[in-house]
């Protein structure tokens, strides 16, 4: 009998009952991934390179905690059928559709609803949106057979981020008269973005500034504090625009050289290729030898600063 190619990856395993959060786990992990299980304890994801390294890194860190595991290739001739599979993983990509669908119509209400009044019904809004295109980009990237709901969230969503584009942002510079001397926070675990925009901050808007990383949630600033890039900042992604363009937009900074490193950041945070600049993934390498190798802050900053330093003397002289 002649098989079909082996389209297929199973994880078989099997997972110790302690430590008891290990399951939920790797359940998670698993879910995460996209995978989908068609057997108690045998999980399926479509063949490809991508996904046989997930499987390896689930199976590899079942085994470390003192589970069984093994990752195989595999074709199905009889039970359960290729198109039955691919079922499978179109219900589990339209549930989270349609978990996504939800809050995105919710926040269209609330859009539609809002005042007009420039720059202020928007930047409320427009942290919550990137979050949505956030969560929409974790679920197209495990759609690995285009589920119809996917093409609604992207509309829905795309339609809400270009309202949100026409609306003029904020001169918050302007506003308060400028900044000095102020301290500005940012989470923990920086990289590039906050990196990035931490080094814009210091070259070019607050050459006295002080940088305090902080917890990603539940974090209360203190009077004189600016919050970038993270949760309810004053400076973070706005519509389709990392923190470090926001920075520049907002403050009106047009320095010679600033936007092909807008543009290599923009690509290394949002993954979503759009400049497609060819110091891209250079960048992303030497950011993330920083971060592997220093652990604090402080010290990515530093290393951080020195790389932009270099990158803006490179672009302002072409």
């Amino acid at each position: 009998m002649q098989t079909e190619p082996a389209t297929w990856l199973l994880l078989l395993h099997q997972i110790p009952n302690s430590p008891p959060y290990l399951r939920v786990k790797m359940w998670r992990r698993l879910q995460k991934i996209g995978a989908v299980p068609v057997k108690n304890a045998v999980y399926v994801l479509p063949r490809s390179e991508q996904t046989l390294e997930d499987f390896h890194w689930v199976a590899r860190e079942i085994l470390e905690s003192g589970g069984d595991a093994s990752v195989c290739e595999a074709s199905f001739i009889e039970g359960i059928t290729s198109r039955e599979i691919t079922a499978l993983f179109h219900a589990a990509r339209e549930s989270d559709y349609a978990e996504l669908l939800v809050d995105i119509k919710q926040i269209g209400e609330e859009l539609r609803s809002a005042s007009k009044e420039a720059g202020a019904w928007a930047s409320g809004l427009i942290g919550r949106v990137s979050r949505l295109r956030q969560r929409l980009t974790e679920i197209q990237t495990i759609d690995f057979f285009a589920a119809a709901g996917g093409k609604q969230a992207e509309a829905l969503l795309s339609e809400m981020e270009a309202k949100l584009r026409r609306a003029p942002l904020r001169k918050v510079q302007q506003e308060t008269g400028g900044y000095s001397g102020r301290t500005w926070v940012t989470r923990k675990g920086i990289h590039v973005d906050r990196i990035g925009s931490a080094w814009l901050i210091k070259r070019f808007i607050d050459d006295d500034a002080r940088f305090k990383f902080v917890a990603a949630k539940g974090y209360k600033p203190e009077p004189g504090e600016v919050r970038f890039d993270m949760f309810d900042a004053d400076f973070t992604h706005e519509g389709d625009l990392c923190t470090f363009e926001v920075l520049m937009e907002r403050l009106e900074i047009s320095e010679r050289g600033l936007r092909p490193i807008a543009e290599i950041v923009h690509d290394i945070d949002l993954k979503d290729a759009k400049f497609g600049r060819q110091e891209g993934p250079g960048v992303a390498l030497v950011i993330n030898a920083i971060c592997s190798a220093n652990k604090e802050d402080n010290d990515r900053l530093e290393r951080g600063t020195l790389l932009f330093d270099d990158l803006y003397e490179l672009f302002r002289k072409r």
